[in-house]
Order: C-alpha cells, then sequence, then structure tokens
C-alpha cells in the first residue's frame, strides 16, 4: 500500500508562487511517473503535470512555461513548483502515482489564487 500525503497549498496572490510537495510512504522507483492532477470547483480532475524518468516531462497547456514538476527519489518526494499564478489555477491539487497497475492518489491539497 501506497500513501501519498501533499502539502503546501494555501491561499496566494496572483502572481506569485507556491511549491506543493507529495511525500510518499515508499520510495516509488524512479520509472514510475508521479504526476500532479487538479480540479476545480465543478469541473473534472485533470493533469497538470507529471515526470517519469527518460521522458520529458507533461504539462498542461494551461500551466506550461509557469509551472515545473521534479521528484528526489532519495527523499521519495515529488514536488510542483507553481509560478506566475492565476485565479483559474484555483483548485484541489492531487499528487498522483500507478504502481503495477494500481492508481494511488492522495487526498489534495487547496490552492486559492487570489486577484
Amino acid at each position: 500500500q501506497v500513501q501519498l500525503v501533499e502539502s503546501g497549498g494555501g491561499l496566494v496572490q496572483a502572481g506569485g508562487p507556491l511549491r506543493l510537495s507529495c511525500q510518499a510512504s515508499v520510495n516509488i522507483h524512479s520509472s514510475y511517473t508521479m504526476g500532479w492532477y487538479r480540479q476545480a470547483p465543478g469541473k473534472e480532475r485533470g493533469l497538470v503535470a507529471r515526470i517519469r524518468r527518460g521522458r520529458d516531462p507533461d504539462y498542461a497547456d494551461s500551466v506550461m512555461g509557469r509551472f515545473a514538476v521534479s521528484r528526489d527519489n532519495a527523499k521519495a518526494t515529488g514536488y510542483l513548483q507553481m509560478n506566475s499564478l492565476k485565479p483559474e489555477d484555483t483548485a484541489v491539487y492531487y499528487c498522483h502515482t500507478r504502481i503495477d497497475g494500481i492508481d494511488y492518489w492522495g487526498r489534495g491539497t487547496l490552492v486559492t489564487v487570489s486577484s
């Protein structure tokens, strides 16, 4: 069983930065994808960014150039650096990984961007 715990969410003004962290309960091999998804009120959950060894990170078009995904495998931690935040980035952000066909999700952390 893998547990993922997000942290770092909060209230930030538009244009500001925020860094989210995702702490895994076990080391997740770098060949497995670690990703970030978000869900805004009334909308479906969608991919924000993901990272996997040997591949370029994937980003949603809406965050390209503003967000950066990374991971520290030694610390079993993933990160999402968010810059130039916009009110439309307001959402609950979830950490995700898939291991041997099983999806694991964190409980989410709320990011609110004020205009």
